[in-house]
């Protein structure tokens, strides 16, 4: 017997229900979602970390003889440790024409409605397939994805066009900045404080480098290059973690910080790393290794994901669009998976219901009518690729 329809507020609720942040397992969430599908008889096909310890669950409804249109979206959430909820963030609570939990808009509700529509897709004689993915790790550097577009680098029908489903307020997003994340370690030398003309203190070279971070991130504030359709229109660097030093008596032997660029399309990353290097080769190690020759600095890119730019007379933002009835596209300050679709040759567009203004927040929420219009939207998608 085949499985009854779920509603799609409730799937909201179910899969909010999971706790998928990064650090954990997303596989509970990936079971439920393949169970859904097999019970209204829909393969799934799952791809896995290297520990087996996540995966991607990706489907086709339609044809399977040839490439379609992609519903995207990560099954991972943000951390809420140390915030301030209201309520309990994965006891999804419905109020005020609400659903609020973490991952209702970033971007479980998404998923949900989309789930919600494969009795719909079933029951149309679609022309064209809809394929279906969700992947793990989005928010840790867009790691799980990567997996199954190797997966599905060579098939013949890969997908055509895809439409991820961040928080968009239902708007068309053409555009976003990449996010690189990279890591500097300073190995100093220890000294007691009391001799530091001894010692090579690594959270003071660590300052040197941070500075001059600082002077490039605002060389890019004042003189671009500029995108006006970005908020903010520049490329952004941002140093937001630092560990160093273990007793004030003691000269510091180590620190590391972590520190990311949001480039826009077209930027240079790897300059602006190069830079750092050529600065700490001539001003930060020479100092150093006059003290003590062991000493040195390591850079190291921890992830890297790509910026989107379509173009606004693609078919897919020309799809989207019709499917919206939106006149125009916006660019977007958060980065998604789209870039990594784009690279792979997949023409992508994000749009889904909710605000990012919500995301990543305590009592993060998705507004019913974001989750009705996103209903709308799929439906209409449904029309245009189902049999006449």
């Amino acid at each position: 017997m085949a499985q009854a329809a779920i509603d799609k507020i409730e799937l909201t609720k179910r899969l909010v229900a999971f706790d998928t942040t990064s650090r954990n397992s997303n596989l509970a969430l990936i079971d439920f979602v393949r169970d859904y599908l097999d019970g209204h008889g829909v393969a799934s096909e799952l791809v896995f970390s290297a520990d087996r310890g996540k995966a991607n669950l990706y489907a086709t409804i339609g044809p399977q003889d040839r490439g379609g249109i992609l519903l995207s979206g990560h099954t991972d959430v943000v951390p809420v440790d140390d915030q301030d909820w209201h309520s309990d963030p994965f006891k999804p609570l419905e109020k005020d024409e609400r659903i609020y939990g973490r991952g209702t808009c970033d971007m479980k509700a998404f998923v949900a409605t989309v789930l919600s529509l494969v009795p719909t897709l079933l029951a149309r004689r679609l022309k064209t397939p809809i394929h279906l993915s969700f992947s793990y790790d989005e928010e840790v550097g867009c790691l799980g994805v990567r997996r199954l577009i190797d997966v599905l680098a060579d098939r013949p029908n890969r997908p055509r066009l895809c439409i991820i489903g961040e928080p968009t307020g239902m708007q068309v997003g053409v555009g976003h900045k990449g996010k690189h994340t990279l890591r500097c370690q300073v190995h100093g030398h220890e000294a007691h404080s009391s001799q530091v003309h001894l010692g090579v203190n690594a959270i003071e070279a660590a300052g040197e480098l941070i500075a001059k971070l600082r002077e490039i991130a605002r060389r890019k504030r004042d003189k671009g290059p500029f995108d006006e359709d970005f908020a903010p229109s520049y490329s952004t660097i941002h140093i937001g973690v630092i560990h160093g030093g273990t007793a004030l008596n003691i000269v510091p032997r180590e620190c590391v910080f972590d520190f990311e660029m949001r480039p826009l399309p077209g930027d240079d990353v790897a300059a602006v790393v190069a830079e750092l290097r050529e600065f700490a080769d001539r001003h930060v190690l020479p100092e150093m290794r006059a003290k003590q020759p062991n000493t040195g600095i390591v850079i190291e890119e921890l992830s890297a994901a790509p910026a989107l730019k379509t173009a606004t007379d693609a078919e897919v933002t020309q799809l989207a669009g019709a499917l919206t009835g939106a006149n125009g596209t916006v660019k977007l300050a958060f980065g998604t998976e789209g870039g990594l679709f784009q690279e792979a040759g997949i023409p992508t567009v994000i749009c889904g219901p909710g605000s990012i203004d919500q995301a990543h927040k305590p009592d993060e929420f998705v507004a019913l009518e974001q989750v009705a219009r996103c209903e709308r939207f799929l439906q209409r998608l449904v029309d245009r690729v189902a049999q006449r």
